[in-house]
């Protein structure tokens, strides 16, 4: 199961310079010695950004 979940797309989109498809809300996890964002296979191979927030 993902913690993934579909956020809305915001000015977030605005400041990207490629056509944003979807945008997604999640926590990082652990994943063997690093991490990762959970998000649907549909989009393997596609160029993504990953946004970090400060807590």
């Amino acid at each position: 199961m993902s913690m993934t979940k579909k956020a809305e797309i915001s000015e977030i989109e605005n400041k990207i310079p490629e056509e944003v498809e979807e945008v997604y809300e999640g926590k990082v996890t652990a994943f063997g010695t690093g991490a990762k964002v959970g998000v649907p296979k549909k989009h393997l191979g596609k160029k993504t950004y990953i946004i970090v927030c400060k807590d």
